[in-house]
């Protein structure tokens, strides 16, 4: 079997230790820590001339659901134009009507505009409220690839759903597997859901090197630690690439 691993990245510095770490292909997005928006192409054409790798762009213009308003659906198609410009190789997309089945007229709009590039569904698809009737939408837009833990914030709560959708993609569609993968738990999904390409960020906090902190003032949501920065870690993932190398998984 042929293993494809995808690290998703919002720095240049994520994207080097992602390329060190044995990652297949990037998805390149900024703000990781709300979900992932899209990324700035000054941002998407240092990641490329740095590391040379194939990069997949989150079309996302900002956090939250996936309904958007006319405005935002611009947005999105422009940021398309943008980037298909750039020479990106795929773009990362996913549109919701109000009654959580896909968009699918806008879907098919934005795909006629990245003629030419990787399509992936991303995790829009997990708040859909059925994965098999969005499974069959994905495969008659023409969809390349879908992003899921299978409706669960973490895959592994998913894997019975993922190891289904593995099974009624019918080898026409990649089912890739997302929201949790790492070392402990690759082997199995590997057994469970015969997916062969995998999604993760490998993520490690630094702490900023910020020696002066300003008390009682934030910049954002007061959750987050704006002291703390979080980047792809090497190692993370090139443990997870040595799982998918391993003999007993090639054959």
């Amino acid at each position: 079997m042929q293993f494809l691993l995808e690290a998703c990245v919002d720095t240049v510095e994520s994207a080097i230790e992602a390329k060190k770490g044995g990652a297949n292909r990037l998805e390149l997005c900024s703000n990781l820590l709300v979900g992932g928006t899209s990324p700035s192409l000054a941002l998407y054409e240092l990641v490329k001339v740095t590391t040379g790798m194939k990069v997949h762009v989150l079309i996302r213009p900002r956090s939250g659901d996936f309904c958007y308003t006319d405005y935002e659906f611009q947005v999105m198609k422009r940021e398309i134009d943008m980037f298909k410009d750039a020479g990106a190789e795929g773009v990362v997309i996913g549109i919701l009507r109000a009654d959580g089945t896909l968009d699918i007229e806008r879907m098919q709009e934005l795909i006629v505009r990245a003629s030419g590039m990787h399509i992936t569904l991303h995790r829009a698809f997990d708040v859909t409220e059925d994965p098999y009737r969005a499974l069959e939408n994905a495969k008659a837009l023409g969809v390349h690839t879908i992003l899921t833990s299978g409706q669960k914030n973490h895959c592994m709560d998913g894997v019975s759903v993922i190891q289904e959708l593995v099974k009624r993609s019918d080898k026409c569609i990649d089912i890739m597997v997302g929201s949790g993968v790492n070392a402990d738990n690759i082997d199995e999904l590997i057994q469970i859901t015969r997916a062969h390409t995998f999604h993760l960020s490998g993520k490690k906090r630094y702490d900023s090197p910020m020696k002066y902190r300003k008390e009682g003032v934030t910049m954002g949501v007061n959750q987050i630690d704006e002291y703390a920065r979080w980047e792809t870690d090497s190692e993370k993932i090139h443990k997870v690439y040595m799982h998918l190398n391993k003999s007993e998984f090639r054959s």
